[in-house]
């Protein structure tokens, strides 16, 4: 029988792995006898770990909530994915930069040495994508009053402050009528955090900069979930923000064939389909929010186009041919030469 001290603490790794716990299956996953399992129960009670025991024909154990929170068990790996996932934290927008540092700094110190060795030499830099505006930071007891009435399935008022006109500062917004919503999901979207909700008022699936929320307490009676269109929030808050009715596809697309080879176009291809034609040729098919936009993004490939559809694809390059032609001839004539 292996020693108590070890024997406790796989214990502790068994009850924190699952919810429920029938006694047998304990003492049959740790070679020991059910008498054993209530006493080794009760050493862990007694270092006050909340461990509640359950009745029924598979009676067992379950490690549940208390009110503090008592140690932890990690084995390697979680402990390397824990740690990694603070020293991300700056870029998650939730506004818990300090408190995510100080958590990292307290679980390396009882970390065993090879262990803390793992984490030192892999330092993580999280870099956010350069943006024209700065990502807000959304206060974590907003995130956490968001989250419980998702979680709750309770009807939910807050202010939601107007976005601000170019040049305006925040305190020139005017201020709107509280919304009455349903929430459905808290999502991270482009390092920003959304709620998305059925607004009462308008009658329609709405997404929420939660940055621009202010809950208002209580919260109000539960509501039964309706269904996303499509049934996935990813594509639902996706599609959205392709400017579409929530259907997931973008309002302008088109396809063309490119004088490249595939593989070099699908690796700048993020959102797009591709398609080898031969060993120097491809076929594209891609999205965008407008036709403009959709031929300036495909025209960033160095290569000899050939519209396939739809027409307003071949009018938007033809639309940008004149655009750039007279760029190019009113260009002043005494310019300075490329360096």
């Amino acid at each position: 029988m292996p020693k108590t001290s070890a024997r406790l603490l796989s214990l502790l790794s068994l009850l924190q792995a699952r919810r429920d716990w029938p006694g047998a299956l304990l003492a049959e996953r740790l070679d020991i006898s059910p008498r054993t399992v209530r006493r080794d129960v009760d050493r862990l009670r007694e270092l006050g770990y909340p461990i509640v025991a359950f009745k029924g024909p598979d009676g067992g154990y379950r490690l549940d909530a208390g009110t503090e929170l008592p140690p932890l068990l990690f084995d390697d790996e979680q402990a390397v994915a824990l740690a990694v996932a603070l020293q991300i934290a700056t870029t998650t927008g939730a506004g818990i930069e300090e408190a995510a540092a100080c958590a990292l700094n307290t679980v390396r110190q009882v970390m065993p040495a090879r262990l803390r060795h793992r984490i030192d030499t892999l330092q993580v830099t999280a870099v956010e994508r350069p943006a024209t505006r700065p990502n807000p930071q959304v206060d974590s007891s907003v995130l956490m009053a968001l989250g419980a009435a998702v979680h709750a399935r309770e009807m939910l008022r807050f202010d939601y402050a107007p976005a601000s006109p170019p040049g305006a500062a925040d305190d020139d917004r005017a201020p709107s009528p509280p919304r009455r919503v349903q929430p459905h999901h808290l999502v991270t979207w482009g390092g920003r955090w959304y709620l998305v909700a059925w607004d009462l008022d308008r009658e329609d699936w709405r997404t929420f900069r939660a940055d621009r929320i202010t809950p208002r307490t209580p919260t109000g009676p539960r509501f039964t979930p309706r269904e996303l269109p499509g049934g996935e929030v990813a594509a639902f808050v996706a599609g959205r923000f392709r400017g579409s009715d929530g259907s997931g596809d973008w309002p302008c697309r088109g396809e063309v064939i490119l004088d490249l080879p595939a593989a070099a176009v699908s690796r700048h291809t993020r959102d797009g389909f591709v398609e080898a034609l031969g060993p120097n040729r491809c076929r594209l098919v891609l999205g965008s929010w407008s036709w403009p936009g959709l031929a300036a993004t495909i025209g960033r490939f160095d290569a000899d186009i050939e519209v396939v559809g739809p027409a307003e694809l071949k009018d938007a390059f033809a639309h940008l041919a004149r655009r750039y032609a007279d760029a190019a001839t009113d260009a002043p004539a005494t310019s300075a030469p490329a360096p």
